[in-house]
């Protein structure tokens, strides 16, 4: 399907940064988001930026005329539109909710609930039903098979509310880990400040580029691209916005004590959530040495907790350290949280003669970061600095007792198109190849499999790989 690019003529400015704005909650492709940024700054560019931002721009599915295969937006939970519905219909009312708002849901059920004396804290279907005789004596004409029938529509959307407050919760810390506060950016705010919003959309995007299945690390977000925007922005920038994405000494070092204080606060209770967040999902059974995921983990929940705590951490390492307050961690140094690693990306390493990071092995020599964080176990500077020495790491370097230290400007690459993390030449074969299961971890759809063969054999996976053979039918 190709983009009509006369689609994009005679936008405004305004339009343009809300389309960018819109960007900060999803996943559009870093080449994408130049495109916009041109149309965005227009004339008020250099020929160097122009240049420079026509790298990645070139890529765009605009130009190209073709979309990506992969989802430019991450999963968002499913409201309660549907439950909403079979109640208005069950009782034969309508209420103003908002389906996707999970107070919202749970004034609904209590409202409906009210012609059967149903509240949401009494939703015990063994205990908190009314009998026959508590029936009458409220005055209800319903039989004991309505009745019920209405009760547990209204459990279930108790239910419903609580899951849809858990999974918002959940989102909202994947884009802390992954964009910082750049999706809480109240629209206005964006739009007042073209040049810092174009950073931030920007630099975001790169932010929330795929990992890819490889043995070389992951990319530094700050390309040139990055450099070229960010160095646009001047005294009048609006900082705090940048700041809400990017915790580094340049950019806090234009933020008055009180907005560092309050970005130290926002830092921190993030930190705390996720790993309270981490405590719940954190299996015993796991190896702290190796981190390999086991069976049954939910290893995409822990990971993405992970990713939110250790950049919530990061932050807060940053602010302290711009307030000159890291004499803190003399008496409390919470450690970092690792990611569960997959059998066969750790299998690949050894391989390939390398190893576990180092940092897991800091990680499992330290108390856990929650029972730190709530006074259960204690863990000083000192503990982590011993812990570091004994891993060969540094511990400021590293970043487990000081922000970890800027890194060089990345060369702009093209988003690589992924299947699980595997780079595939096009998107038309890495489509297939998805829906076949292919480096999924599971079996591959039998009516897919010769598709798939032929498609690997023909040499359309470009990244690294290990073996990976289909069975024959």
């Amino acid at each position: 399907m190709r983009f009509r690019r006369d689609k994009d003529r005679g936008r405004s400015r305004r339009e343009i940064l809300a389309e960018l704005h819109g960007s900060l909650d999803r996943r559009y492709r870093p080449e994408d988001v130049a495109d916009l940024v041109l149309g965005a700054l227009g004339g008020r560019l250099s020929r160097r930026e122009r240049v420079v931002l026509e790298r990645a721009a070139k890529h765009s599915s605009r130009r190209e005329g073709w979309f990506s295969s992969m989802s430019a937006d991450y999963r968002r939970p499913v409201g309660g539109a549907r439950q909403v519905a079979a109640a208005g219909r069950m009782f034969g009312r309508r209420v103003e909710v908002d389906p996707d708002d999970p107070e919202s849901l749970l004034e609904f059920a209590a409202t409906m609930g009210h012609e059967i004396r149903w509240t949401p804290d009494r939703t015990d279907f063994l205990a908190d039903r009314l009998n026959r005789d508590a029936r009458e004596a409220a005055g209800m004409d319903l039989s004991k098979r309505q009745y019920n029938r209405r009760f547990r529509m209204l459990r279930r959307i108790a239910a419903k509310a609580e899951t849809l407050g858990t999974e918002q919760d959940k989102r909202r810390l994947l884009m802390v880990g992954v964009t910082g506060f750049g999706a809480d950016i109240p629209p206005e705010r964006f739009a007042a400040d073209a040049d810092a919003a174009c950073f931030v959309a920007y630099y975001t995007a790169r932010r929330k580029t795929r990992r890819e299945f490889s043995l070389s690390g992951r990319d530094n977000p700050f390309d040139e691209i990055a450099q070229v925007l960010l160095d646009r922005c001047a005294d009048g920038t609006d900082w705090w916005m940048i700041a809400q994405v990017r915790a580094t000494p340049d950019v806090l070092e234009r933020l008055t004590d009180e907005e560092r204080g309050r970005l130290l606060g926002q830092w921190s209770a993030v930190m705390r959530h996720s790993a309270d967040l981490l405590r719940t999902r954190w299996n015993p059974g796991t190896d702290r040495a190796t981190m390999i995921v086991r069976r049954g983990d939910d290893s995409t929940t822990w990971n993405n907790l992970a990713v939110a705590y250790n950049t919530a951490r990061s932050g807060w390492l940053a602010c302290l350290a711009s307030l000159d307050a890291l004499r803190l961690l003399d008496a409390a140094c919470p450690g970092k949280a690792m990611r569960l690693m997959a059998a066969d990306l750790a299998a690949w390493h050894r391989a390939s003669g390398g190893g576990v990071d180092p940092g897991t092995a800091v990680w499992a020599a330290l108390p856990l970061p929650w029972e730190v964080l709530d006074g259960t176990a204690a863990c000083t500077r000192a503990d982590v600095e011993a812990a570091c020495r004994t891993a060969g790491l540094d511990p400021r370097e590293s970043g487990w007792t000081a922000p970890a230290p800027r890194r060089g400007v990345a060369v702009f690459r093209p988003t690589p198109e992924l299947v699980h993390g595997v780079s595939v030449a096009d998107p038309v074969w890495a489509a297939l190849l998805r829906r076949a299961g292919v480096f999924s971890g599971k079996g591959v759809k039998p009516e897919l499999a010769a598709d798939a063969r032929h498609g690997l054999a023909a040499g359309v996976v470009v990244g690294d790989l290990p073996t990976t053979e289909i069975p024959e039918k």
